[in-house]
């Protein structure tokens, strides 16, 4: 009597039934032009990434990747989500689990949900940094370029392909660093590195529920149904983009004056002093701290130059923005400007001077909105007044740049709720 069937894979056939929906499983994530998305994936296991087993043995890789992805990555260039393993979620506890990656989360690390929306994200990815997970495999077996934090091949049957990974993907070494390491495997990623990985995923692609289905009825001994055996299509994830409540660390790049123009990087700072990677603050001309609201380090907002809110312009706990923003500089007597978030690409601000302004991106040529942070905006606008420069010659726009992206912003002068 037979004891196994060709049955496929139906999870990995749905990943490849997704993968022309990439493009908008980013914009859920929020990630726009420009940006890399690095994606932290970990099995649970002692010697797993979140077990802390890295290259060297120890047990603190993991703290060490998720500081330096704040302190290394720009927060404009870079976003990054965690898909961690169902039983490290319900092993330890999601209390635990988000405890531990909390300063993480508050400087703008996504913790994707255990049963859904990893495989979204997983499309989604730039770079993949994992282990011996079956995560890993998936994002190997689709070409996206994969980084080991973790490989036990001790746990492997050598001869299984998961091993073979370990053969073939880059190892993570804390002795780099890692927007280096995360560049370099990038740009060097050659598409066909995993082929023989990737035909290896399943023996039968696309078929999972044709044969699983025939399975099934088999067994039960009734003819199958007349209509075809389809799987279920990944959803489009609802709207998650990056949402920093941790300081963040404005270093201004460059300020032109004809036309306007401002860039920048943005890095979030937890738990201690500001650490942005020393080339970019060797660099700066110039530099300032915005905080959000919502902070848990309460004592920054009252030395921040910036304070942010983020909230729909008629929340009537909050808003109007104008009202906002009017308490805001009452409230923060150091603050030089306040914003209101109050859409996807457009904020209002107050500056110390009580000019009120509404600041909005140009869209995208095929008309969708910019995904960029409107917090950029406002930073962008206070380095140009900071620097001297007159907000009337700001007008009607300024250009903002965050690495390989520009961003059209246009500046108009908004009248006061009454008047």
């Amino acid at each position: 009597m037979p004891t196994a069937v060709l049955a496929g894979d139906p999870c990995y056939d749905r990943i490849l039934a997704a993968l022309p929906e990439r493009a908008r499983f980013r914009r859920a994530l929020g990630v726009g032009p420009g940006q890399r998305l690095v994606l932290v994936s970990s099995t649970w296991a002692p010697r797993s990434l979140f077990g802390g087993a890295g290259d060297t043995g120890t047990d603190d890789l993991l703290p060490w990747l998720l500081s330096r992805l704040t302190a290394e990555l720009p927060a404009d260039e870079y976003r990054s989500v965690a898909v961690l393993h169902p039983n490290i979620w319900y092993g330890h506890g999601p209390g635990q689990v988000r405890a531990w990656l909390g300063n993480a989360r508050q400087a703008g690390l996504d913790a994707v949900p255990p049963l859904d929306g990893w495989r979204q994200a997983l499309i989604a990815a730039d770079c993949v940094i994992g282990d011996h997970s079956s995560v890993s495999y998936y994002a190997a077996s689709i070409g996206t370029p994969v980084l080991l934090g973790a490989f036990p091949e001790e746990d492997l049957d050598p001869l299984s392909p998961v091993a073979a990974l370990g053969r073939t993907a880059p190892r993570l070494s804390r002795r780099g660093g890692l927007r280096a390491q995360i560049d370099r495997v990038v740009a060097g990623h050659d598409a066909g590195r995993y082929k023989e990985l990737a035909e290896q995923t399943s023996s039968a692609p696309g078929e999972a529920a044709v044969l699983l289905r025939r399975l099934f009825y088999d067994l039960m001994g009734i003819p199958e149904p007349g209509h075809p055996a389809l799987l279920d299509p990944l959803p489009l994830p609802p709207s998650r983009p990056a949402h920093r409540t941790a300081p963040v660390r404005v270093l201004v790049g460059g300020i032109g004056a004809d036309p306007p123009e401002v860039a920048l990087s943005r890095y979030a700072t937890v738990g201690g002093e500001p650490d942005p990677s020393e080339e970019a603050a060797m660099t700066a001309d110039s530099a300032h701290t915005v905080v959000d609201e919502e902070t848990r380090d309460r004592g920054r907002l009252r030395i921040a130059d910036i304070v942010v809110r983020r909230a729909p312009a008629d929340d009537p706990r909050l808003g109007p923005p104008a009202a906002w923003t009017a308490e805001a500089l009452g409230r923060y007597p150091y603050c030089g400007l306040a914003a209101y978030v109050d859409g996807p690409d457009r904020c209002v601000v107050r500056t110390r001077e009580g000019d009120l302004l509404r600041l909005s991106a140009a869209t995208a040529p095929d008309g969708r909105a910019d995904l960029c942070d409107p917090a950029v905006y406002a930073s962008a606008l206070y380095a140009w007044l900071a620097s001297g420069r007159d907000l009337a010659r700001a007008m009607p726009g300024i250009t903002v740049r965050t690495g390989s992206a520009t961003h059209l912003v246009t500046v108009e002068t908004m009248a006061p709720a009454g008047s």
